[in-house]
């Protein structure tokens, strides 16, 4: 028996074999895997802004924490309508989690001033570098 990767099956044999098998197809929340959400970091002179896309989710299926220098960030849901006794033909929503952590440099982060916000299913966190690690001004210095 041989194994075929995704990579190596020709679409064209089936299209809708090779749909099915699309990366949108595979992507989360709508796949059963442990998928990890995409995440963008942008750095500033003032901080760093995480941003992870999390559709699905209310705020307060989230769980924010910091522990010395490790930001975790987790959630869970779980899909509710199976107590409803409802009949379904097809069922695609699950119980969905993830955890990400991010390792922070401690002496860049000002830990205690780090906020979180929640808007269209983008989780967004503002971590402010500390004083000492923003750049400085660029100065003249004069000849004596």
């Amino acid at each position: 028996m041989k194994l075929i990767k995704r990579e190596e099956m020709n679409p064209s044999m089936n299209p809708l074999f090779g749909s099915l098998l699309s990366d949108e197809f595979l992507n989360w929340p709508n796949s059963n895997r442990n998928a990890l959400p995409a995440v963008n970091i942008a750095e500033d002179a003032d901080g760093f802004t995480l941003d992870l896309a999390v559709p699905g989710f209310n705020k307060e299926d989230f769980k924010i924490e910091v522990d010395q220098d490790l930001l975790t960030i987790s959630a869970e849901i779980e899909n509710e309508s199976e107590e409803k006794g409802e009949n379904y033909t097809r069922r695609e929503f699950s119980k969905h989690s993830f955890r990400r952590s991010f390792r922070l440099t401690e002496d860049k982060i000002n830990q205690d001033d780090i906020k979180a916000s929640y808007n269209n299913g983008v989780l967004s966190l503002e971590l402010p570098k500390k004083e000492e690690a923003k750049p400085l001004p660029a100065r003249s210095i004069s000849i004596s």
